[in-house]
């Protein structure tokens, strides 16, 4: 599992970051998190506010914070789609 954390780097994207750390870490799922603050890559997704949350290249929301329990249902979401 991918996940991506687009945004400059501020606290709301680095409390995004912690948040989809937590949520891998209670869903047990394994994958891995970044943060993109690279204007080009985000603009790539069309996304217009940050943060935005990219799981496995989708765009799951953007300009808003998510709890890690919106997370993780996002996650088993996204788990389903590929069993």
């Amino acid at each position: 599992m991918k996940i991506e954390i687009l945004g400059t780097g501020g606290t709301v994207c680095k409390t995004l970051f912690c948040n989809a750390l937590e949520a891998l870490r209670e869903s047990g799922t394994t994958g891995r998190v970044v943060i993109i603050r690279d204007i080009r890559k985000i603009m790539k997704y069309g996304v217009i506010a940050t943060p935005a949350l990219v799981i496995n290249g989708a765009v799951m929301f953007s300009g808003r914070m998510g709890t890690p329990e919106e997370i993780i249902a996002l996650l088993h979401r996204n788990l389903s789609t590929f069993v």
